[in-house]
C-alpha cells in the first residue's frame, strides 16, 4: 500500500508527522485545560448554590416563589426537590467530570452529587442541602453548556488552515528533494541508452549539488571517451580500407589461379565486414533523427532485400501503428538478427511482428541448435560468441551487442528465447508510446 515514488513517500511521512504532532498538541492541551476548566465550572456551580442558599434564608417566605421564577427567567437556573425515586443519568466518565465532582464535593460537602439528567430531563444537575444538618436535598439545574465547552468555529477554521499550510510546506519540501533526483534518474536512463543528457542544474542543497556536479562530470567524461573511440575507429577504418582496396586490386590482377584469387577476395571482404561491424557498434545512433515510421512497411522492405540476395524469409507481419523510430538503426538491428539466424541457426527463418499489451514485438525465429539459458545474457556483451554451439562462423561477436544498443536507444529491449520445437527466438520489444 506504500506509494512507490520518493515524492509521495516523503510527503506521506511529513504529513503523518504533522498530523500526529497536531493530535499530540491537541491531546496535551485538552489534558492541561481539563483541571482549570473543572475548577472554574465547580466555582460557578458552588457560587450558584451559595447564592440560592443565601437568597432562601434572606427572603421572606412569600417572596421565595417570585425569587425562584426570577432565577429561572434571567439565569436559566431551576430549583427542584430531590426525590428518592429520581432516575439519575450519570455524567460521562472522563477526567474533566471526575475533577469537577472532586471540586464540588470539596466546596459543597460530601453529599454533593452531579448528574447529566434527572427523570429524562437533561441539564447540569447539582444536589445540595440548605444546611449540613438538614436531610432534605434539592437539585439545582443549570444550563448544560455550563458543564461543557466546545471549540469555537473560528478556532477550528484556524486549526484547519494551519494543518493545510503545514501539509503544503511538507509537499514543497518533498518536491524540492525529489525533483533533482527525478532529473538525475531521467539523465541516467539517457546515458544508459547511449545518449548524452543535458547538464543537470548544480544548485540546491550541498549534497544534491555535489551529486549533480559528479554526474555532469561523469557524463562529460563518457561523451569525451565516446567521441575519442569513434574517432579512433573511424581512423582505423579509413586507414585499413585503403590497403584492403589495393590488396583486392592486386589479387584480381596478380593471382592467376581462380580458386586462390576468390579465396583472397573472400578474406578481404570478410575483413571489410569486420570493419563495418566495428563502425556500426561505435556509431549505433549514427546521428540519425527519429522520424514517424511505418514499421510494417520497413520490415517488408527488409524481407524483400533478403529475398533479393537469396535468403527467403517466412513473414508474419501484422498491421502496426506508425511511431517515432530511427529507420536505419532498426533496419540494421533486424538485418543483424537475420544474418545471425542464417549463420548460426538455419532451417526455416521467420520474421514476425505484432502488437502485444501496448508494445510492438519483432521476432526473428530459426530452427537451429538454440542457445543455453545460462549463456543468453553473456551473448549480448560485445566480442562474445558461443563457439560450442555455433561453429564454423565468422564475425566479431558484435552483432547482438549492436542490436541491444539499438533496442535500448528506442526504450526497448532484446530478449533471446527458446523456440518451441527447437531453435531460437530473437525478440525486440519496443513501447508504442514513450
Amino acid at each position: 500500500m506504500m506509494p512507490r515514488t520518493l515524492l509521495a513517500r516523503t510527503f506521506l511521512l511529513l504529513a503523518l508527522l504533522v498530523l500526529l504532532t497536531t493530535a499530540a498538541w491537541l491531546s496535551l492541551f485538552r489534558y492541561i485545560d481539563a483541571e482549570p476548566r473543572a475548577r472554574e465550572t465547580a466555582q460557578l456551580a458552588a457560587s450558584a448554590v451559595n447564592l440560592i442558599r443565601a437568597s432562601l434564608f434572606a427572603a421572606a417566605p412569600e417572596k421565595r416563589l417570585g425569587l425562584f421564577n426570577e432565577f429561572s427567567t434571567r439565569e436559566g437556573i431551576r430549583l427542584l426537590p430531590a426525590e428518592p425515586e429520581d432516575k439519575i443519568e450519570a455524567m460521562p466518565d472522563s477526567r474533566f467530570f471526575r475533577l469537577l465532582q472532586r471540586d464540588l464535593t470539596a466546596r459543597l460537602g460530601d453529599h454533593t452529587r452531579i448528574a447529566a439528567g434527572v427523570d429524562d430531563v437533561p441539564g447540569f444537575w447539582v444536589s445540595f442541602r440548605l444546611d449540613d444538618a438538614d436531610e432534605e436535598e434539592y437539585w439545582l439545574v443549570l444550563p448544560r453548556d455550563r458543564a461543557t465547552r466546545s471549540f469555537a468555529r473560528h478556532w477550528l477554521l484556524w486549526g484547519a488552515l494551519a494543518v493545510a499550510l503545514a501539509l503544503a510546506a511538507a509537499w514543497l519540501i518533498a518536491s524540492r528533494i525529489s525533483r533533482p533526483l527525478k532529473a538525475l534518474a531521467k539523465s541516467a536512463e539517457t546515458v544508459g541508452r547511449g545518449q548524452i543528457p543535458a547538464p543537470l542544474p548544480e544548485d540546491g542543497a550541498e549534497e544534491l549539488s555535489r551529486l549533480a556536479v559528479a554526474f555532469n562530470t561523469m557524463a562529460a567524461d563518457l561523451q569525451r571517451h565516446e567521441k575519442d573511440r569513434s574517432e579512433v575507429l573511424a581512423g582505423i577504418s579509413h586507414d585499413l580500407r585503403t590497403p584492403l582496396t589495393r590488396l583486392r586490386l592486386e589479387a584480381e590482377m596478380s593471382v592467376a589461379d581462380d580458386g586462390a584469387r576468390q579465396a583472397v577476395v573472400a578474406d578481404i571482404e570478410q575483413m571489410e565486414a569486420v570493419i563495418s561491424q566495428f563502425m556500426d557498434y561505435a556509431r549505433t545512433e549514427s546521428g540519425e533523427t527519429p522520424a514517424q515510421t511505418d514499421l510494417a512497411h520497413l520490415l517488408a522492405s527488409v524481407a524483400e532485400r533478403q529475398a533479393c540476395i537469396g535468403q527467403t524469409l517466412v513473414t508474419a507481419i501484422e498491421p502496426l501503428p506508425e511511431m517515432m523510430l530511427r529507420p536505419k538503426a532498426i533496419t540494421r538491428a533486424v538485418t543483424n538478427l537475420i544474418d545471425n539466424a542464417v549463420k548460426y541457426g538455419g532451417g526455416e527463418i521467420t520474421l514476425a511482428a505484432s502488437t502485444v499489451d501496448g508494445k510492438i514485438c519483432l521476432e526473428i525465429k530459426d530452427r537451429g541448435p538454440g542457445v543455453p539459458v545460462a549463456d543468453i545474457e553473456r551473448l549480448k556483451r560485445p566480442f562474445t560468441r558461443l563457439e560450442s554451439a555455433r561453429t564454423n562462423a565468422t564475425g566479431t561477436g558484435l552483432g547482438l551487442a549492436i542490436v541491444e544498443r539499438i533496442a535500448r536507444l528506442h526504450h526497448g529491449q532484446l530478449d533471446l528465447l527458446p523456440n518451441p520445437g527447437g531453435g531460437l527466438i530473437a525478440r525486440i520489444t519496443l513501447p508504442i508510446s514513450r
